[in-house]
């Protein structure tokens, strides 16, 4: 599943390719992407309107249209965005299409049928369940080492379990959760609860330096308008991850063999030495 850089990667890519485009027509091929909108009411209430900025809120799309409403797009495991001119068909799951002013169709397909989007009103966006109990965004103010020490507190959940949890850390995943880890040398078995005030400001630190590396090295890779969201999974990053999918080869630091635990389902990768409890 992406993670916040990708999302915030596709996101910005969008914006780029469809800002200030009108939507001529929109047609939802599966109800279950939009449940709480009926396939016709969904083409209604897009058809004409124009496509003002496209955002990110957590792991959440965010494409704001004329008329105060936006639709909220989660990618799920297998989601995809395809900006695709008149004359190619399309995809085998695609489960939407928005017809654009310039001829050219952006196609959501989802291979696994995860994906999710949902209309609501501009001035109720921050009420909606899929983003009013989301942490604070980890770029913004409210996300600080004190925040983190407060979340903490209430919970005798593992570290890693707890910073997966998107109403205590938004935008973290499997992924970028483990290198976060790494650069803050902090073992992802101890309890949260536990972690030392010192150690906190390293882990803060930690994350949004992780988020910022995979931006960063996303924003350089030329984007493939017919496949966006693919240019950006894993951000790029593939093949340069630190202990993610390393198990057994040595720690770029210390050279002890790399770990893989099974831990709350989800593998969680981590250097025995660097990392200690």
């Amino acid at each position: 599943m992406p993670e916040l850089p990708e999302v915030e990667l596709v996101a910005r890519a969008l914006d780029g390719l469809v800002s200030s485009r009108r939507v001529v027509a929109a047609r939802l091929l599966r109800a279950g992407l939009a449940p709480d909108t009926p396939p016709a009411v969904f083409a209604r209430a897009l058809r004409g309107r124009r496509i003002e900025r496209v955002a990110r809120r957590g792991k959440h799309i965010l494409f704001e249209l004329e008329g105060a409403r936006v639709l909220i797009a989660h990618l799920r495991m297998t989601g995809r965005f395809m900006l695709l001119p008149p004359e190619a068909p399309l995809p085998k799951h695609t489960h939407a299409v928005f017809y654009l002013d310039d001829e050219r169709r952006l196609v959501f397909s989802d291979q696994r049928h995860f994906g999710m989007m949902k209309l609501t009103r501009a001035a109720e966006l921050a009420d909606a369940k899929e983003l009013r109990l989301l942490a604070p965004e980890p770029f913004s103010g409210d996300f600080t080492p004190a925040y983190l020490r407060a979340t903490f507190a209430r919970t005798r959940r593992t570290l890693k379990e707890t910073l997966l949890d998107q109403t205590k850390v938004t935008g973290l995943g499997n992924i970028y959760a483990a290198e976060a880890l790494f650069l803050a040398r902090i073992n992802p078995f101890r309890v949260a609860a536990e972690i030392s005030a010192r150690r906190l400001p390293r882990l803060h630190r930690a994350i949004l330096d992780i988020f910022n590396e995979a931006i960063a090295h996303g924003s350089t890779m030329n984007v493939d308008p017919e496949n966006i969201d693919g240019s950006y999974y894993d951000g790029g990053f593939n093949g340069r991850w630190r202990v993610y999918d390393r198990e057994g080869e040595p720690c770029l630091d210390c050279r002890a063999p790399i770990r893989r635990i099974t831990h709350a389902g989800r593998s969680t990768y981590f250097c025995p030495r660097c990392q200690r409890r």
